[in-house]
């Protein structure tokens, strides 16, 4: 039995050494960018400071958002995620976070490819597919998402429906649930598949009906209750189909026709071709029933007005990935049976070669779609300003309310309110901030200088402010203390 212990040990440790390694670069290179100001209000503001106040006992109030956190998406997972605040209460560790969510799910994807009959060679080079698909790197850069916890989470829950372990499939579905109320579709959408195609009919039960019922408990009950009877806002990303998620779904059946255009568009195609190129070559239409379970998510890429979502940048493919993995896995185990199944088959490649070929194109992958490119170009843009910058958040010594841009409000969100500069909504009341930080040579999203000048000047003007720092084109004014 040791020796058997020893063995399994041997067999995972350059997997946990690999997820380590490149959990050590995410980290890095997340931090470089907040570092040099590149991150956002939008999302890695909103959820720093929803952690924040959940650990200090507050009201989780998004003053971004103007909701209560569970209003947004109904996200329970950041409550965990906030009890690391209490240790000390820091952005980085969203970003931690983060990091390691993404990069864990190689080890459930290496267990998978094992179970599934692939040697560990093969199994290992799977693995290493996932750390190196694009879309993982660049979510990684792109602010904070609790959805990444649910990366991870579905791989985990697909093992152990295969294994039969019930109870973690349970827990890694609850996880999963926890982590944004739209993924409740794909939950009841994997439920279909593992009852249906992979013959796992107690957990997908399970998962079809916890998915159901959370999907409708939480869009009709949970999130109106803390969004003042509203739906959720993303649903205006669908407005030409309804104003409801009912009426939506309703109109999806009763009226195809509003959506046969946007579905056999360009920009589907290139969209599916892009998540689909870093695996080409491993996927095989006999293998493809785990990607019922990426149909909803899917869906409302394809179907949003919105293009981030049809894209290797943004968070919203993540629920796909996790079947097309699953797919490559089938795929590459079916290889001996069927000559022809895949792309690879027509190609003479022995089998002590896959692995090589597999890492070598997850590379070119790599090098042709993530986006490391960035950290020369466009995070540089602002660096002129970034002493200035840095100096005068360090000057914001309160925990009082802050006006400021995009990209300096994820460094100054331990408070209950900080505001955006909007130049299409204007501050209603600008004595509402203890202080007001610009930045009038990059003003930021949703502003311009016009904008910014014109704060600048009326703050000038105002003798309930003064100029605490200047330099650069960098203005932090300060409210003068009640006499």
């Amino acid at each position: 039995m040791n020796k058997l212990n020893h063995f399994t040990e041997l067999k995972y440790q350059p997997t946990i050494w690999k997820i380590a390694l490149f959990a050590l670069i995410f980290f890095l290179c997340s931090s470089a960018r907040h570092a040099l100001l590149e991150s956002n209000a939008f999302e890695l503001g909103i959820y720093d400071q929803v952690a924040y106040l959940i650990s200090q006992g507050q009201t989780p109030f998004s003053s971004f958002l103007e909701i209560h956190h569970m209003g947004n998406h109904a996200a329970g997972v950041m409550y965990p995620v906030a009890l690391l605040y209490k240790i000390y209460p820091h952005v980085h560790w969203l970003l931690l976070v983060q990091a390691v969510a993404l990069t864990s799910g190689a080890l459930p994807v290496w267990s998978l490819a094992l179970q599934a009959g692939l040697n560990n060679s093969i199994s290992r080079a799977i693995a290493l597919m996932y750390l190196l698909y694009p879309l993982v790197f660049n979510v990684n850069l792109f602010d904070f998402h609790p959805e990444v916890i649910a990366l991870p989470a579905l791989l985990a829950a697909i093992l152990a429906a295969r294994l039969n372990q019930t109870l973690w499939f349970c827990a890694a579905i609850i996880l999963v649930l926890s982590c944004k109320a739209v993924l409740s579709l794909t939950v009841a959408a994997m439920g279909l598949w593992l009852l249906c195609f992979d013959k796992k009919r107690n957990c997908g039960l399970i998962a079809l009906f916890l998915g159901a019922g959370w999907f409708l408990l939480a869009t009709q009950a949970v999130i109106p209750y803390f969004n003042q009877g509203r739906e959720h806002a993303g649903i205006g990303r669908y407005g030409y189909l309804g104003h409801s998620v009912l009426e939506i779904a309703v109109n999806l059946i009763l009226k195809p026709h509003l959506i046969l255009g946007r579905v056999f568009s360009g920009d589907t195609f290139e969209y599916i071709g892009l998540l689909l190129l870093p695996v080409i070559w491993w996927i095989s239409p006999r293998h493809l029933t785990p990607l019922i379970s990426a149909v909803p998510m899917l869906t409302m890429n394809i179907l949003s007005d919105i293009p981030a979502q049809r894209d290797l940048i943004h968070q919203y493919s993540i629920p796909i990935l996790p079947f097309l993995l699953v797919a490559v896995i089938a795929s590459l185990a079916d290889r001996n049976q069927h000559k022809t199944s895949a792309i690879f088959e027509k190609l003479p490649i022995p089998d002590y070669q896959l692995p090589k070929v597999i890492v070598i194109w997850s590379l070119i992958g790599f090098l042709a779609l993530a986006k490391y490119g960035y950290f020369w170009t466009i995070y540089l843009d602002s660096l002129d300003t970034l002493p200035a910058t840095r100096e005068a958040i360090a000057l914001v010594n309160t925990k009082g309310s802050v006006l400021t841009t995009s990209h300096i409000a994820p460094h100054l969100t331990h408070r209950p309110v900080v505001k955006l500069t909007q130049a299409h909504a204007p501050p209603a009341n600008i004595a509402e901030f203890e202080y007001v930080l610009l930045n009038l040579r990059y003003p930021g999203w949703m502003s311009d200088r016009a904008f910014v000048q014109n704060l600048v000047t009326q703050l000038g003007n105002n003798p309930q402010f003064t100029l605490k720092y200047q330099r650069d084109d960098i203005y932090l004014f300060a409210k003068n203390p009640k006499k």
